[in-house]
């Protein structure tokens, strides 16, 4: 039975392609409007199985609106293919980038603020006294 998780090979490539997508938007390579005023960080990138496809996940960060971020960065995905190629020179085939926004900070931020919210706080010290009270 085949895993669905990523096999090492695909986890090194994955991290290797981060990095030079990381340096080629550090750098300013991508001349888009869109790219150009927006700090991006790259959280991760997860190759296909067959190593062709490179999916990076990314957070325009001091933009407004970071969907036309992500749709610049797609605009621009054989550009960057091929400023990438140098950093993975070692692959048979240079894979094709696709970007997505990634969420993940998003997420964080619902569970801190849930964390936070008065309702979580009270059941919260309720258990702490229920502790006290067992002891």
């Amino acid at each position: 039975m085949p895993s669905s998780a990523p096999s090492q090979r695909q986890l090194r490539v994955g991290e290797q392609a981060r990095h030079a997508l990381a340096e080629i938007l550090q750098r300013g390579d991508v001349r888009d409007p869109e790219v150009e005023g927006a700090v991006i960080s790259v959280a991760e990138v997860r190759m296909s199985p067959d190593l062709k496809i490179a999916t990076a996940f990314v957070s325009p960060l001091g933009v407004e609106d970071k969907e036309k971020v992500v749709a610049a960065l797609n605009r621009n995905a054989r550009f960057i293919r091929g400023r990438a190629a140098p950093a993975l020179r070692q692959m048979k085939y240079m894979p094709e980038f696709r970007f997505r926004l990634d969420t993940s900070f998003d997420n964080f931020e619902k569970i801190d603020k849930l964390l936070k919210s008065p309702e979580v706080a009270r059941d919260l010290d309720n258990e702490d006294q229920d502790e006290d009270d067992e002891r």
